[in-house]
């Protein structure tokens, strides 16, 4: 059974690290103007980044909002309301991120947590399930791009922790194996038959799935590592970086916005430098969030992020940090 620490659940954090670590090789093609030119984008990018880590990121916040909510009901007889004070704040944080990263997730986030996920926070776990696929399906079938299918998947998200999967499911290795084989199975029909010549409107709708198939593969083999010998170098390594996704997200943007145009990337299509950035980033990254978690409870964003929630001072610096007299 995964193992809660300080009542977080550990291949949470890792999973959600991986996520905004790969969404920096995203999003620098993206701000910096190169995705016209993605069609020169070498094959290993197009095959497995763009559009992979995104997913992973909508059902974690699902899934967060659902144990924010419980965990809040338990301090407040109306968890809703710090619950509408932390999408309105994250709604401030990414209305300013977008004017750094114009179409960034955060506002679509907030916005898409007030008007489908608050309601839906009052029905019960099966009319989530259901309510999740048929958007998830409705999205794929108006083939409107990664942000049709993000109502569904955080309903999806929320349902898991309505109904406690999130505690079971990073120990269910064989539910994980089988679902890790389906999605590959089906990625590689999409892709086959996407590069067989399918119709454009089919090839659009058949390209979310693909990319909806990567991601559940790539979350099931992240769980399923934290199974083996690999566990340790992984928590170390990706759940401080996971913990700190809000300030990692919001950091890796500044860097890249003030980088980008002095390396020559702005509507370049040097997406070999772009990658450099990125891992460049990502690296410092890793390493900044595993000294700042050692000496603090949350990161410096998630920390304004959780005062402005709970409308009060919370601590920051760990206890076994704290000076000494």
């Amino acid at each position: 059974m995964e193992s809660p620490v300080g009542g977080r659940i550990v291949a949470w954090d890792v999973l959600r690290g991986f996520a905004v670590g790969g969404i920096v090789f995203v999003n620098i093609p993206q701000t910096m103007g190169m995705l016209p030119h993605v069609g020169v984008a070498p094959e290993v990018m197009r095959l497995f980044v763009v559009g992979r880590f995104y997913p992973i990121f909508f059902l974690l916040f699902g899934l967060s909002f659902g144990i924010f909510l419980a965990s809040a009901a338990r301090r407040t007889e109306e968890p809703r309301v710090p619950m509408v004070r932390r999408l309105a704040a994250l709604a401030v944080i990414g209305a300013l991120h977008q004017l750094l990263q114009p179409n960034e997730v955060l506002l679509p986030f907030a916005v898409v947590g007030l008007v489908v996920l608050l309601p839906l926070s009052y029905a019960s776990y099966v009319v989530n399930v259901a309510a999740g696929l048929g958007l998830t399906v409705a999205g794929l079938a108006l083939g409107i791009g990664g942000y049709g299918v993000l109502p569904g998947i955080f309903v999806l998200g929320f349902a898991m922790a309505q109904g406690g999967l999130h505690r079971t499911l990073p120990a269910r290795v064989r539910t994980l194996t089988v679902a890790l084989l389906v999605a590959a199975a089906t990625a590689v029909a999409c892709y086959l038959i996407i590069v067989g010549g399918a119709p454009e409107g089919v090839g659009i709708r058949l390209g979310l799935v693909f990319s909806l198939a990567m991601s559940a593969g790539y979350a099931c083999a992240v769980l399923l590592l934290l199974r083996t010998a690999l566990r340790p170098a992984m928590t170390a390594a990706l759940a401080p970086m996971g913990r700190m996704a809000l300030t990692n997200y919001l950091s890796a943007t500044l860097i890249f916005v003030l980088a980008g145009p002095a390396l020559g990337l702005r509507g370049s299509a040097d997406f070999g430098t772009a990658a450099l950035l990125a891992a460049a980033i990502v690296l410092v990254q890793l390493v900044w969030s595993a000294l700042w978690m050692r000496r603090y409870r949350y990161g410096p964003a998630e920390w304004a992020w959780r005062c402005i929630t709970w409308w009060q001072r919370v601590p920051l610096r760990r206890p076994d940090a704290e000076p000494a007299g």
